[in-house]
């Protein structure tokens, strides 16, 4: 009776050691298709300190933008750290929240992501495909990094902007000539003591 029970005890060990390392391939199987599905989708262009300046720095890699997107009337939003850091990305997020993101544009609070964030090209991922990205986003090592803003369409952003313009208002700046440069100041008249 005894070796039985040892021999199923160790059947039951082999059994759930080879469910927990099904588990891990499953993981990891998810995380390496998040990651396709994130390049594939270029969130490291926005997401990405120094992407859009031309030189992308990868020790911040997806730890948020150092450039905004300005759009007349709404501001200037620079795109968020995406890391796990509970801070400043998205560590507090669970993976739903963040499919929820990325499909539907809606955050966890309610708020809609501003317009620069191509949701609406993103509603149509599979929820398979959503939690995958999100599988990879939790796997990044976290890194602190609170980008600044949103700057409303009143306030001075800190960084640089990218504009997204009306084409009549772009021809207008474009076309407006550069202001002329101040006429020479004339010597002030001699003094009559």
């Amino acid at each position: 009776m005894r070796g039985s029970v040892l021999a199923a005890f160790v059947v039951a060990a082999i059994g759930l050691t080879a469910a927990l390392r099904e588990a891990d391939a499953a993981d990891a199987q998810q995380v390496s298709r998040g990651k396709y599905l994130v390049n594939l989708m270029s969130c490291t262009d926005c997401h990405t300190p120094g992407h859009f300046r031309g030189k992308e720095d990868k020790t911040k890699f997806l730890g948020g933008s150092d450039v905004g997107f300005g759009i007349p009337s709404l501001g200037v939003f620079v795109a968020p750290n995406l890391t796990p850091d509970k801070a400043t990305g998205l560590g507090n997020w669970t993976d739903e929240q963040i499919a929820t993101a990325i499909t539907k544009g809606e955050t966890p609070d309610g708020r809609i992501l501003a317009p620069p964030m191509p949701w609406r090209n993103y509603a149509n991922v599979t929820k398979a495909d959503a939690l995958a990205i999100a599988a990879y986003l939790k796997s990044l090592p976290p890194l602190s990094n609170q980008v600044p803003g949103p700057f409303g369409p009143g306030q001075t952003p800190t960084t640089f902007v990218m504009m997204v313009l009306p084409g009549d208002v772009y021809a207008h700046i474009v076309n407006t000539p550069p202001p002329a440069a101040p006429a020479p100041s004339a010597a002030p008249p001699p003094s009559s003591k």
